[in-house]
């Protein structure tokens, strides 16, 4: 294992670096923003929260995309990701980086003999149905091959890469299982620190009843369940700040009068939201507009989270605890978002989508 006198000297050579203690966080400094998602497709939540940051160049710049295995294949997702991406007119210089294929510990196998015991995971993501154990070839997609070439980086890589070039200025958001996220924090135990936050979909507290009165799925934390590991390591990092957008999204949903609105503006990226309409919540749309606008959230709760790596019932589900209870085993205080200004995120959607078709 590198000491941390060699993994700064690799680190040095590996990358441009500058200064690895940046300074405190001023209103003026640049709002950069990497999403990390499963940008299964085509349109739904997870290619649809591009939306919110692309449309809004004036408060938010993004570095590029991360993808990860989750509710599709990583090397799926990330031809979803750049042929919308070509699509809505982005440059190539804005980077698709390919990330991890399998979560660190959690297998098709695994999960298959959880569910003889525990019951059954709604929604398996890229492990549903006959699939494979491993990642097959990329099949032809509905909306068409892109063109656009993938970043010969690696996810983790990239995330730490960035992190150091711009120090305390970084909101990460991570809006698919977390593997990505957990393998920069292994390789460079300076990279959360040096982010600015961390912003993430999942961590679905208390939804058990939910599962049975409103949705089996809905109230699944897919996103930890997929790689509990991860999610746990990811919980017990020195992020300054950590934002859980979990259930509170579940409310808010992709209808035809959004979508209606949404593409008010005439162009290739209206056609495309019109043709791949999913009416489902606006999980990842949300977390990409908190991450920009943070106003957004008008109530939350500050508890101490991780996740239940056991393999029962609760396996890959969050918990949290008060200071007066928690067990001081590496778990973090986690802002949990508990209410939003619906009106305001869904004017702020609808405005972003029009104007990628106005500005590409």
């Amino acid at each position: 294992m590198l000491s941390k006198l060699r993994f700064s000297t690799f680190l040095a050579g590996l990358f441009v670096l500058l200064p690895l203690h940046g300074h405190a966080q001023t209103p003026g400094d640049p709002n950069y923003i990497i999403i990390d998602n499963d940008f299964a497709g085509p349109g739904g939540t997870n290619i649809q929260s591009v939306i919110p940051l692309l449309g809004q160049p004036d408060k938010a710049t993004v570095l590029g995309f991360t993808v990860v295995v989750g509710d599709g294949w990583e090397n799926e997702a990330a031809a979803h990701l750049s042929r919308f991406l070509e699509i809505a007119g982005s440059p190539e210089t804005l980077p698709v980086v390919p990330g991890a294929t399998q979560p660190l510990v959690n297998s098709r196998a695994r999960l298959l003999a959880w569910e003889k015991s525990n019951g059954k995971m709604p929604w398996k993501g890229a492990w549903r149905g006959d699939a494979p154990d491993f990642q097959p070839p990329v099949k032809p997609l509905k909306e068409g091959m892109p063109d656009r070439k993938l970043s010969s980086e690696t996810a983790a890589l990239f995330l730490i890469r960035q992190v150091h070039a711009h120090p305390h200025q970084i909101t990460l958001l991570a809006a698919g299982p977390l593997t990505n996220i957990a393998l920069a924090i292994k390789l460079d135990p300076e990279f959360a620190s040096l982010c600015r936050r961390l912003v993430f979909m999942g961590a679905i507290v208390d939804g058990n009843l939910s599962q049975v009165t409103q949705s089996a799925d809905y109230y699944t934390d897919f996103n930890f369940m997929f790689d509990p590991e991860a999610a746990s390591i990811t919980l017990e990092a020195p992020f300054p700040e950590v934002v859980s957008v979990g259930g509170v999204a579940n409310a808010i949903r992709m209808t035809a009068e959004i979508r209606d609105q949404a593409t008010r503006t005439a162009g290739p990226v209206a056609d495309y939201l019109r043709q791949y309409f999913h009416p489902q919540p606006m999980w990842d749309e949300l977390a990409a507009a908190i991450s920009v606008d943070p106003v957004l959230v008008t109530d939350k709760v500050v508890a101490y989270m991780d996740v239940d790596l056991t393999h029962g019932p609760n396996y890959g589900y969050a918990h949290v605890w008060p200071e007066s209870t928690r067990p001081h085993i590496g778990e973090r205080p986690v802002t949990i978002v508990t209410a939003v200004d619906k009106a305001r995120f869904l004017k702020t959607f609808v405005k972003a989508a029009n104007r990628m078709n106005t500005h590409g």
